[in-house]
């Protein structure tokens, strides 16, 4: 059981770590790296795209809904949004 503690908080390491490197990140370094991804699995993507097409559709058009609102706060406030602001200044 200690070796699954140690696993465990070596883990929580690893969240950690992710986490800041993902708040590090700008916007188009996000799209950068999801565009890396699609190109690395397009090939499951094909495969299981009558299982899973429509959510991944639907999942494509929220996030181009949340980046849409981004933009519009951006060209409001002059400035780019981020997660490292206070939750006031970022866009809803």
């Amino acid at each position: 059981m200690r070796e699954l503690s140690t696993l465990r908080e070596g883990w929580e390491t690893v969240e950690a770590e992710e986490t800041r490197l993902l708040r590090g990140m700008t916007t188009q370094d996000s799209i950068r790296q999801w565009l890396i991804l699609q190109r690395s699995f397009e090939a499951q993507l094909q495969q299981t795209a009558a299982i899973f097409g429509p959510e991944r559709r639907a999942t494509l058009a929220q996030l181009q809904a949340r980046l849409r609102l981004m933009a519009e706060w951006q060209e409001q406030h002059g400035e780019f949004a981020s997660v490292h602001r206070r939750a006031s200044a970022t866009p809803e």
